[in-house]
């Protein structure tokens, strides 16, 4: 259900359920939230690539789980559905850098699912939308991304139609990194991927936690924990070595 490959530093995970357009199962929500626990904790992981087999990324929730769910218990529901926000947050927390690379359709939960990775690379012919409204239900936990990322209005008018995104619109929203040709995107990806491994992983921790933290800061708060932040990245190995490197040129 979801494929593991280690290679250089570049860790590969795969939405392998083609059959099923990669649909979010429980299980699957599972082995990925388990598989980027083990990533953060793995030192020879240097980077995370997100991808789906076939010839989409992700349709979204698995539509047959979420039916069988309709007389659940709220509570129930509740805590099965806070299981994919967690991974959302997995995503967001992981001190490395998580690629998602788009084929094909990200819809619904599996275009949340790529919102949460700090870089979106996709295919031009891709295709990203928040459906659920159009099947009754209620993007809720990839709202708390998508607003901060694209704002109220934009936010609510993708939800509240549907509609679906070009790879070049959702770029031109923010929510895309670089849009390429289908050929190109393998490519694409393993050079993205290649140099993010190159970086200092202790500054990009950094970087990463400070992106995401000052969202919702005010900005004189946003400014103190740049400058924590930054006194904390000169204390580590990493930039001592290279700024003593860099001054023996």
């Amino acid at each position: 259900m979801l494929a593991q490959q280690l290679d250089a530093g570049i860790l590969t995970l795969t939405l392998d359920r083609p059959d099923k357009r990669n649909a979010l199962s429980s299980a699957l929500i599972a082995e990925l939230t388990a598989a980027l626990a083990r990533a953060g904790l793995d030192s020879t992981v240097r980077v995370v690539v997100l991808q789906g087999a076939g010839k989409d990324f992700c349709a979204g929730a698995d539509l047959e789980e979420l039916l069988a769910s309709a007389d659940k218990d709220p509570a129930e529901n509740a805590e099965s559905a806070l299981k994919l926000g967690q991974l959302f947050v997995a995503l967001r927390q992981l001190p490395k850098p998580v690629v998602a690379v788009v084929q094909g359709r990200a819809l619904a939960g599996g275009c949340g699912l790529a919102t949460a990775c700090d870089f979106v690379l996709a295919a031009d012919d891709a295709q990203f939308g928040y459906p659920e409204i159009q099947r009754g239900f209620v993007p809720a936990m990839v709202m708390a991304m998508l607003v901060r990322q694209v704002g109220e209005k934009r936010a609510l008018d993708l939800t509240g139609t549907g509609r679906l995104l070009s790879a070049a619109e959702a770029q031109a929203l923010g929510l895309v990194t670089a849009v390429c040709k289908p050929s190109d995107l393998g490519s694409r990806s393993s050079d993205l991927a290649a140099q993010l491994a190159g970086v200092s992983l202790t500054a990009y921790a950094l970087t990463k936690q400070l992106c995401y933290a000052q969202d919702g800061l005010p900005f004189e708060d946003a400014i103190k924990l740049g400058a924590r932040i930054n006194a904390m990245s000169r204390a580590t190995p990493d930039f001592k070595a290279a700024i003593a490197a860099f001054l023996k040129k």
